[in-house]
């Protein structure tokens, strides 16, 4: 079953300038160490990881194409560097949970500038990042986690290595299993900490991974998933919500604004009022 999200509502402090990174970082891996699934959202904003953080999540993630067309941009390496690092600290100044950020391919072919963004966001207060290898060889991805172990000279960072084989349609089935078991193994022995299969839905191929690779395995929830118990019996260790919630807040905003439009617009039921928002933000 999915490990309850249950951090205290009352525990919303702001994360502390004195505060230990390493522990956030042994916090962070921790999660993924237990024997049930982990759930984690992914947020785009400051707000965003405020709230689930105010609804007892454990750890804030980031996703690459909600933060991307939050920002008014596409998905797929075009969030410029300063816009993505200003995101990171607005969120990491605001809550006390550990923050991971999806940085796609690194927006980058170079290695070395990889490893200085992603220092950037190390000192940004980010304590563990998704990376991707997508349609390309899976040699640049191992190039590029070999190049941030060396530039973090010890440094804690979970790195979290993605692999497209399901996601881009690379391989099916038996294939699928084994192409992404190879990638993975090899991101493993350059430095990763973890496994992401984003597109893999079905338990036995998601169990012959988890077996096969000395990871916590990742996947991204879809519609039609499993549930939490049986991917956590099939070793899945970490679900993440990827843009999913960012299309449950677009749609709900459309919905809202074609009512305000019309002039039909009500407030939903049980929604919080400018004091309690307001409050929320100034918590210290």
């Amino acid at each position: 079953m999915a490990s309850p999200e249950t951090g205290s509502g009352a525990d919303c402090g702001f994360r502390s300038s004195g505060g230990s990174m390493s522990n956030a970082h042994a916090s962070f891996v921790q999660l993924h160490q237990g024997a049930d699934l982990y759930v984690l959202p992914n947020v785009w904003d400051a707000g965003g990881a405020r709230l689930v953080q105010q609804l007892g999540a454990r750890a804030v993630g980031t996703s690459s194409a909600a933060m991307a067309w939050s920002c008014g941009y596409a998905d797929g390496g075009a969030l410029p560097d300063t816009a993505l690092l200003q995101r990171v600290s607005e969120i990491v100044r605001v809550t006390s949970l550990p923050v991971t950020v999806d940085i796609e391919d690194g927006y980058s072919d170079v290695p070395d500038a990889v490893a200085a963004r992603v220092l950037r966001l190390v000192e940004a207060g980010a304590v563990g990042i998704n990376i991707e290898d997508g349609a390309g060889n899976p040699a640049a991805l191992v190039a590029k986690i070999s190049a941030i172990r060396s530039a973090l000279g010890g440094r804690s960072l979970f790195i979290n290595a993605r692999t497209d084989v399901y996601l881009r349609g690379l391989a099916e089935g038996d294939e699928a299993v084994r192409m992404s078991i190879d990638r993975l193994q090899a991101y493993a022995r350059a430095g990763a900490d973890g496994g992401f299969v984003p597109g893999l839905r079905a338990l036995d191929e998601a169990a012959a991974v988890a077996g096969a690779v000395p990871l916590p395995l990742n996947l991204m929830w879809l519609p039609g998933m499993a549930s939490f118990a049986a991917l956590s019996q099939a070793g899945v260790r970490r679900l993440s919500a990827g843009p999913a919630l960012f299309t449950h807040a677009w749609t709900a905003m459309a919905a809202a604004t074609t009512d305000f439009l019309g002039d039909a617009m009500a407030m939903p039921e049980g929604a919080p009022g400018y004091a309690a928002l307001n409050q929320l933000f100034s918590e210290r």
